[in-house]
Order: C-alpha cells, then structure tokens, then sequence
C-alpha cells in the first residue's frame, strides 16, 4: 500500500517497478530483471532528495522514470496528481523536469556551440528566439561562463562542460532537476565547485532536486533528505541530519563508513566487501542479509515491512 501524498509534493512515485527482459547469450532462455522494485517515495517543491547506493542499484532507472524516459511496469509517476506522460516534444509536461547527466562531454553535441547545446531544449516552445537568446546568455552567465555561447564544448574544462549542462538543464525553469552521478566524472577540486554550483543554482531558481550518486559525502552537502537503495528497493529514508548522525539501516552506515573524511567514521563498521547479488535473482528475505554483519534467521526468509522510526524516518530492517 501507498501513502498518501504529502504537502507539497510535486514528483511522486507510487508503488513503481521497472522491470526488463533479458537474454542469455544468443538464443539463451529469457529472464526478467527488476531494476526497480515497489518505490513509493516523493519530492517536494524546492527541496532536494538524495538518491544513494552502490552501482547498479537502480538509481539510474529511477532517475530515468522521473523524467519520462522510461515508463514503470507496474506503478505510476505522478507529477503534481497527473500521470506523468513519455517524455517529448508533444508532452504537457515538457520542460518541467530536466536531466544532469554524469558526462557532460557526451551529453553535449560537439557539432553546435555552447548557446545553440544550451538553447536545444527551448525548441519545443513558443518563445520568439531574441529572447531565446537572451535566455541562453542569462544561464550562461548564472553559471560563470559569460560570452561563451559562440564556443564549442571542446574548448572547456570537465568543470566548465558540467556548468554548461547546468545551465541547459535550468533554460526551461523546470520544476525538477534529476542530476545523474553529475560529479563522479571530475576531479575533487572541480566536484566542490560544481557541488556549490548547484546550491547556489537551487536558491536562485528554485527547482527541486532528485540527485543521484554513490557518494555519501557529496549528497550529505546538497540534499536535505535521503534515500537509500540496494537491490532495487528503498531500504532507508531520512532527513540528512539523522542519516548523517546515526543511520539505522547497516547498509546505510556501510555507506557512511566509505567517506573520505567525517566525525562519523570512528561509531562506523568498515565497509562493506564483496558484491550485491544479481537483480536477475535477487535473495529471499530481506536482499541485504547476504552481507549484512547483523543477520538474523529471520531475515533470510521475511522480507521486513517499513518501520517508521521519527518524523520522515523510516527504514527496512528486522533489526530496528
């Protein structure tokens, strides 16, 4: 069962599962994959939600669901009550949530200059182009890079290419702004600035964030609340400051343990060796108990429910 939706709530995911078929070798049997399973979480105007877990979680098809570009298998996305349609041209939604992908070299058309990349996602509009242009430049400069509209992406930096997505992704004013991995590609020195980047981008023209990473650190610096994923599932739920202080799940404070630098690591469990299990055959029981230091006999046979621990914190845990 679903909760209810929350005030406020402007992207809302109801009970979605993304599942694909897939083949063993050429002509080998079919199998289904669950990239995405039973994902009831939202986001709020304004705020910014992080979206964490190892690779090949399902952060990334999650992110591609927010933004139309896939459809659940079971389940709806809900953008402010309606059904969110495939994204397009032709969509009511256009425009209303964009994408940060994690290489901004490759999202970028080396073919057209940075104004015309910047300017691409204006052409599903009405807007007369004096003031497409005049849009163009306005998002340059919001994110430093004045007068760079006649250039090419090769001409930039890593950093200078990500900026240059920020601002394409921000010309339509969206309401949300999924940002996939979109500093795992540079060097720390440049992630601190795109990171900064963003929080200023936020309190200037307010989109909400869905920001996916496997980086603890970096989601604890822009997002508010956080959202834990392994194998598929939400496994955690809380506002960054309890997460950060305490996570309940051990999966969570695996992750914790695998910052850099931090106050928590001296309370945390070493990281977590070994890899998930295959989405193709995901464990019975709770999916984390193949690794999880504290597992009980319970958890190899009962999938647990949601327990809600305080205010917007909930986890799936036997052990909470």
């Amino acid at each position: 069962m679903t909760e209810p939706a929350i005030a406020g709530t402007l992207l809302e995911f109801e009970g979605v599962s993304c599942r694909f078929t897939v083949r063993r070798g050429l002509f080998g049997e079919r199998r289904t994959l669950t990239a995405v399973d039973d994902v009831s979480v939202c986001l709020r105007r304004g705020e910014s939600v992080g979206l964490v877990g190892e690779s090949g979680c399902g952060k990334t098809t999650l992110g591609r669901l927010a933004c139309g570009l896939l459809r659940p298998t079971s389940g709806q996305v809900l953008l402010e009550g309606k059904v969110l349609p495939e994204a397009g041209a032709g969509s009511w939604a256009a425009g209303r949530i964009q994408m940060i992908f994690q290489d901004p070299f490759s999202s970028l058309n080396p073919r057209l200059t940075v104004g015309a990349s910047v300017l691409e996602p204006l052409s599903v509009g009405s807007m007369p182009g004096h003031e497409q242009a005049q849009r163009a430049e306005q998002m340059l400069a919001a994110v430093g890079l004045e007068n760079a509209g006649k250039r090419y992406p090769h001409e930039f930096s890593g950093g200078q290419r990500q900026r240059i997505a920020v601002a394409r992704a921000l010309i339509t004013h969206p309401d949300v702004v999924v940002c996939d991995e979109p500093v795992s590609a540079l060097d720390a020195s440049v992630q601190a600035q795109t990171l900064n980047l963003l929080r200023d981008v936020q309190e200037r023209f307010s989109p909400a964030y869905l920001f996916i990473s496997h980086d603890m650190g970096a989601v604890g610096f822009v997002c508010q609340r956080i959202l834990v994923m392994y194998l598929g599932q939400i496994v955690e739920e809380a506002p960054r400051e309890r997460l950060l202080a305490g996570a309940a799940h051990p999966y969570s404070r695996a992750l914790l343990s695998c910052v850099p630098t931090g106050q928590w690591r001296h309370e945390l469990p070493p990281p977590l060796e070994g890899e998930p299990p295959s989405p193709l055959a995901p464990p019975e029981g709770c999916r984390f108990h193949p690794r999880c230091p504290e597992v009980r006999d319970i958890c190899r046979h009962e999938p647990p429910a949601w327990k809600d621990l305080a205010q917007g914190w909930r986890v799936r845990c036997h052990n909470c």
